[in-house]
């Protein structure tokens, strides 16, 4: 049976067709689930420290970017309710396979770098919060990342309903730790240990105007926000991605973004930003409990609702990057064997092998980087980095909307789609451009670029190796065009 879109397009040829389980609701905690995922456990801390108490500015302004161009992905989306996302639109406005390439590569290892740093955190998790004391850096402590990993991956081959449905019990518990922070704020405001002059405290280590520290703190802040995008690569395994997407993407931002802001003030609220950003000191959410409820052991909850939240985002990412891949094979633009469905369990098997062995080398990486400090520095301006890359992502994927507006509708587009208003996708972009750019950016995190540009030689080498590997089946095509 060949893979069809809701209005019967064949997209995958003889392969079967991905498994339609996601219905309104299950997307909508797809979707929550990613964009909670690990950043808001790690960066509400940094976040502050660069602009001071109006932690929630920073947010409040990734948020409004992300929306912006989550409606443009909205009428992408339901213009070609396919897989592949951001590299597909990019090939349907441009047409260059290997600009195509780059956006796939850049999108699948973003992916696939957060889930492997979340693979790390969930074994480093286990490790405090079992009281192991292995040491960081060492054989065990990579064993149990490498064993995580290969679990999700198991979950992944199982089938998307499986996968999606423990999307929902681990999206339920990171969001309970959420709440329990939010709920706790409201406590210790009845009891009157909130200072709420703090929230409007504008402060900057770096001497920079406002505009420019609450963009550098903004640029850090939509790590925590992206996660919307990877929705669009589940698009064939959506029962109707054209009715439930522009719901259920717009319901899942403003759910995040609320709970984002809430967090931002109840943390400067209920502790000094020195204290927050205080080296050896914490976690933030960690001080923000203690702070508001002395009595509660959260420093020894923490480190469980951690290993559930950093699962959901490894979770969510590896099927993220599986299906991102199938997508561009079906699309010509990597081998035909990425493409392969399993018969039975009908998920891309060889493109969950391959991005789960990218993945256990990633682990590997990441687990040795943080044996030491310079380390761990390391693998937070790969966090970064990824910010960059998508950054850099969305800027295209904007673009690209308004090149495809300019041309008319194909065998292969639905005309009944999602429209975003005509000014958004250049808003979107200038936006995006602008927060991927230097000046978004302290001295520490010029280092983005650096890295951004190793990850992007990698991509040019398998793009070359790709191009020779088809070879043959390009050349044969042109001959068989020249013998019709």
């Amino acid at each position: 049976m060949s893979a069809t879109t809701s209005d019967n397009h064949d997209v995958n040829g003889p392969e079967p067709d991905l498994n339609r389980v996601m219905g309104p609701k299950l997307l909508l905690l797809f979707i929550v689930g990613d964009i909670l995922g690990t950043g808001v456990y790690a960066l509400t801390g940094q976040v502050a420290g660069e602009v001071g108490g109006a932690a929630w500015a920073p947010f409040l302004v990734a948020f409004a970017v992300a929306t912006v161009t989550a409606l443009s992905y909205l009428e992408l989306v339901t213009r070609y309710p396919q897989a592949a996302g951001a590299a597909l639109y990019a090939h349907k406005a441009f047409g260059l396979h290997f600009f195509t390439f780059l956006i796939a590569f850049t999108v699948m290892c973003s992916g696939i770098t957060s889930a492997s740093t979340a693979s790390y955190a969930f074994a480093d998790f286990m490790n405090t919060g079992l009281s192991l004391d292995l040491p960081k850096g060492g054989v065990t402590l990579m064993v149990l990342s490498l064993g995580f990993m290969a679990l999700v991956a198991a979950v992944n081959f199982r089938g998307v309903g499986e996968s999606v449905k423990t999307n929902v019990v681990l999206t339920m518990v990171e969001l309970s730790g959420l709440l329990m922070v939010i709920f706790i704020g409201v406590y210790a405001v009845t009891d009157g240990r909130a200072d709420f002059g703090r929230v409007m405290v504008f402060e900057s280590p770096s001497d920079k105007g406002t505009f420019l520290a609450i963009s550098t703190a903004a640029a850090l802040a939509f790590f925590a926000m992206v996660g919307f995008e990877d929705s669009v690569n589940m698009a064939e395994e959506c029962q109707d991605p054209r009715r439930d997407f522009p719901k259920m993407m717009l319901t899942g931002l403003g759910i995040t973004g609320v709970i984002y802001i809430l967090v931002s003030i109840t943390a400067v609220a209920l502790v000094p930003v020195g204290d927050l950003t205080a080296e050896g000191s914490d976690s933030a959410l960690i001080q923000v409990v203690a702070a508001g409820a002395p009595g509660l052991p959260f420093d020894k909850i923490f480190p469980f609702i951690g290993m559930f939240a950093v699962a959901n985002s490894a979770l969510i990412n590896m099927l993220m990057a599986s299906r991102l891949l199938y997508g561009m094979a079906n699309a010509g633009v990597l081998p035909k064997a990425l493409g392969k469905v399993h018969r039975t369990r009908r998920t891309p098997w060889v493109s969950i092998i391959f991005t789960t062995l990218l993945a256990f080398g990633l682990i590997a990486y990441v687990v040795r980087a943080n044996a030491s400090s310079d380390g761990a520095a390391n693998i937070a301006l790969l966090g970064g980095t990824t910010s960059l890359l998508l950054l850099s992502v969305f800027t295209v994927v904007n673009i690209s909307l308004l090149v495809i507006r300019r041309r008319p509708y194909g065998d292969d587009e639905s005309r009944d789609h999602f429209r975003a208003p005509r000014f958004l996708p250049w808003l979107g972009a200038i936006t995006c451009a602008f927060l991927a750019g230097p000046w978004a950016r302290n001295s520490e995190q010029m280092e983005q670029y650096r890295i951004a540009l190793v990850l992007l030689g990698v991509g040019v080498v398998l793009w070359l190796l790709t191009w020779f590997l088809t070879r043959g089946d390009r050349e044969a095509r042109k001959e068989l065009d020249l013998t019709q």
